[in-house]
């Protein structure tokens, strides 16, 4: 089960966190985009609860992380 996290970061600490997630398991990519989000994680995981595990103790646990909002990809 893949799902997209948009990701709201506090300004200056994008490229840490993009580091951080690159390399966290579960995570499959992880990019810097322009717009209303900082960043967007592509993250895989075998059900919904492994998702949402995957996002509270991965993502959202960030200091820096100040909103996020999760697409599960359809397939």
């Amino acid at each position: 089960m893949r799902a997209y996290v948009l990701t709201e970061v506090c300004t200056g600490q994008e490229q840490d966190l993009l580091r951080t997630l690159r390399n966290a398991p579960g995570v499959i990519r992880a990019d810097h985009v322009f717009g209303p989000y900082d960043i967007i994680v592509e993250i895989d995981a075998p059900n919904l609860a492994a998702i949402g595990k995957l996002v509270f103790e991965t993502i959202r646990c960030q200091p820096c992380v100040t909103e996020t909002i999760t697409c599960l990809a359809v397939e």
